[in-house]
């Protein structure tokens, strides 16, 4: 049975643009570009931009458009097509299943979402807002190995989370096309209802001159380079074969160079306002403190269930911001989760032939279960140890692979010829270079600093072992799992 097409560009547009906007374009690109230098920052963001980001997203949506079928079915195509010596459809099931591997903790912290949009109502974190959240709700223990107990609060934010995200991609394409009109449009609306509300607190201007003031010296960083590249890659959704599987629903005749132009502008734009809500909100709550903006400034989910609540509750109306502020964290994190696990549904309908819902709600059910180690007191630890190599090593191996593989085996321009086939704007010769040598190269430069790093000492401070069965552990059943279907023979295979 064919999969259902995009109903038009509008639906394609708006699944991309949501599976790349996410959580990180409100806590953690603000904050990277006030550490490193505001708009030095922002200009080094944007020529990364360029050079990476959309030449990543037209070679996804282009083997995805072009072979018609999931991550692992389309490395396995392309392969046979250019009859290389390796069957590459082991990297399409190592992206996906990496993809897998975030969704699990990431429809956790839809949870925490979740259970704050109630909390919210009452403001109910009170005074002591980091108690609450690391005490209260999280229930953290004082190490990685002891678990204390589940949060059955978080339990039921993440079920619930994981019903909304198998309801989004119910019929695939068909279901994902209606749904993102309302699911990425909302935390727009929402965005800018906090970046009007922040502008005019007291105090604000201060915050978003900590955001935007120039610091040109910052670009003779290299610090600051590997903190462009590493975010582009981590807000595109790139890597996770979730682009190839959008594109591969696309109807003919669609331009996929001006898709990924637009996509990938849109997302940096999202990613831009949201340091203005977020500063101008800091700025207030630096004032009331008495302090410097760098004094509150934080990131990750210490800036949104800490300091954001704090400043929520000093506000007036604090319910009813509070309440909109975690239903945009909840708008904005949906079309990534989904995203993540469409392109690994996508995988198994592709190798197995199995029906839609049974593989929705066979990934579902299997990544809540996984999930609930992250609801116990040591939940955070394990999220914090398998974000970190889930997002360095894993996507960046992907990312290096990828780039190879198109670039140097099955021929960039080959590649770059198609899509200028079937697109208006041609794309134009500096696509080669950027994805032979430009993507490898940088891809290999933030996995071996990671790899330096990890060996000189554990992440995080925590115990080897911890590290060990929270990353390398997870990625090397990965692999194994890879290879393994790949090698499998079922029905629909050729």
């Amino acid at each position: 049975m064919e999969e259902p097409k995009w109903s038009g560009r509008a639906s394609f547009v708006l699944a991309s643009i949501g599976s790349a906007i996410g959580l990180g374009n409100v806590w953690r690109f603000p904050y990277i570009a006030y550490k490193f230098g505001g708009g030095a920052f922002l200009v080094a963001y944007i020529i990364v931009l360029i050079l990476i980001g959309i030449p990543m997203l037209l070679l996804e949506f282009s083997i995805g458009y072009r072979f018609k079928g999931s991550a692992p079915y389309s490395f396995e195509k392309l392969s046979k097509e250019r009859r290389m010596p390796v069957n590459f459809e082991w990297l399409g099931w190592f992206a996906v299943l990496v993809g897998f591997g975030i969704v699990t903790y990431y429809s956790v912290i839809m949870g925490w979402s979740f259970d704050y949009m109630f909390y919210s109502i009452k403001t109910a974190w009170g005074e002591n807002t980091r108690e609450f959240f690391y005490q209260r709700v999280l229930g953290l223990t004082h190490g990685v190995f002891d678990l204390g107990k589940i949060s059955w609060p978080i339990v039921i934010g993440l079920l619930f989370s994981w019903v909304w995200i198998v309801l989004s991609i119910w019929k695939g394409a068909k279901t994902v096309g209606k749904v993102v009109y309302v699911t990425v449009t909302m935390p727009w609306v929402l965005l800018l209802i906090f970046v009007i509300r922040g502008l005019t607190l007291p105090g604000a201007l201060q915050g978003v001159n900590f955001y935007l003031t120039p610091n040109w010296k910052e670009l003779l960083n290299p610090a600051l380079w590997h903190a462009a590249i590493s975010q582009v890659f981590f807000s595109l959704t790139v890597g996770f074969g979730v682009m190839i599987a959008y594109a591969s629903f696309l109807p003919e005749g669609s331009d996929i160079v001006n898709n990924s132009i637009l996509i990938a502008l849109a997302d940096a734009a999202t990613a831009f306002v949201s340091g203005f809500a977020v500063f101008s909100t800091l700025g207030y709550y630096a004032q009331l403190q008495g302090v410097q903006v760098s004094e509150v400034m934080k990131s990750g989910p210490e800036l949104a269930f800490v300091t954001y609540p704090t400043i929520i509750s000093k506000l007036p109306l604090a319910s009813l911001f509070g309440v909109l502020f975690f239903l945009m964290l909840l708008t904005l994190a949906i079309d990534s989760a989904f995203s993540l696990v469409e392109a690994f549904v996508a995988a198994l309908m592709d190798k197995f032939g199995i029906r839609r819902q049974f593989a929705n709600i066979g990934v579902a059910v299997a990544a809540f279960v996984i999930g609930i180690l992250y609801t116990t007191g040591a939940g955070l630890y394990w999220l914090d140890i398998v974000d970190y190599f889930m997002n360095h090593f894993g996507l960046f191996t992907v990312a290096f692979l990828e780039s190879l593989v198109i670039g140097w085996l099955y021929g960039a321009q080959s590649m770059r010829d198609f899509a200028n086939s079937v697109s208006e704007r041609p794309m134009g010769t500096w696509w080669n270079f950027s994805v032979k040598f430009i993507v490898p190269l940088s891809s290999l430069l933030i996995f071996a600093s990671a790899l330096r790093d990890r060996i000189r000492e554990p992440y995080g401070g925590y115990p080897r072992l911890a590290e060990v069965l929270g990353g390398w552990l997870i990625l090397g059943v990965f692999l194994i799992v890879s290879i393994y279907l790949t090698n499998l023979k079922t029905k629909r295979s050729d």
